[in-house]
């Protein structure tokens, strides 16, 4: 749980100062703070849904912001102190919970989903969609297995889908990744065996961090699935 003795801002800064690690290995995540594109806010519970309103008024807003003006780089990243001790397992629950309750919201205001993307988390080319814009969750806790998720406290990061679709078309994407990779085995001392490529499989199975076999079903369903 959260120190009492932090307030909001050094809550954030500790954040940051994970980042800003030198063997960090999310170079696209250390661009984002280098550069001021990488929002964090301070939420309380991972497992309470005290927060979720506000959050999704921001990923709608983020959505809305980044159709007037695309960017690349931009993250945001919702902090939870206030999270019991979680294992991954549990983490993973509480991070799924979210999540449904923000698509429930967009749903329920009617917002479209993202066409460039599946709602189907077993679909090879599933994503979230908020505001009509797909989005990619990395989640973060104490207790992650990967050094590199292994935060403070437990942090959802929602990046753009887009933006991985422009690195693409620029012919980055790849380097990138590769610089990625290649770090987080240097951190960690093996391959991250969940990482695959957009397409390959659902990026549902990333999400939280957790190491998953072939039975593992995602709890989560959108109800503009069928529509």
């Amino acid at each position: 749980m959260i120190d009492k003795q932090l307030d909001k801002q050094q809550v954030i800064e500790r954040f940051e100062a994970f980042i800003r690690d030198v063997d960090f290995p999310c170079v696209g995540a250390k661009s984002a703070l280098s550069r001021g594109t990488l929002k964090t806010i301070v939420c309380w519970s991972i497992e309470s849904a005290w927060d979720d309103v506000r959050i999704h008024r921001e990923l709608l807003n983020w959505a809305h912001d980044y159709k007037a003006d695309p960017s690349l780089f931009v993250s945001l990243a919702f902090l939870f102190p206030g999270s019991p001790w979680l294992g991954e397992k549990k983490f993973e629950e509480a991070m799924w919970a979210r999540i449904q309750s923000l698509a429930d919201k967009d749903a329920w205001l009617a917002q479209p989903y993202d066409q460039r993307v599946s709602s189907d988390p077993q679909d090879p080319h599933f994503s979230l969609s908020f505001g009509g814009e797909a989005f990619f969750v990395v989640g973060m806790h104490p207790q992650a297995n990967r050094p590199a998720r292994r935060t403070p406290w437990p942090v959802l990061v929602f990046n753009l889908h887009d933006q991985f679709e422009k690195l693409r078309e620029e012919g980055r994407y790849e380097k990138i990744r590769e610089t990625i990779l290649d770090r987080d085995r240097l951190l960690a001392g093996s391959t991250n065996p969940m990482l695959a490529r957009h397409g390959e499989a659902s990026e549902a199975l990333q999400y939280s961090g957790r190491l998953v076999d072939e039975q593992w079903q995602c709890p989560f369903q959108d109800k503009r699935a069928d529509q």
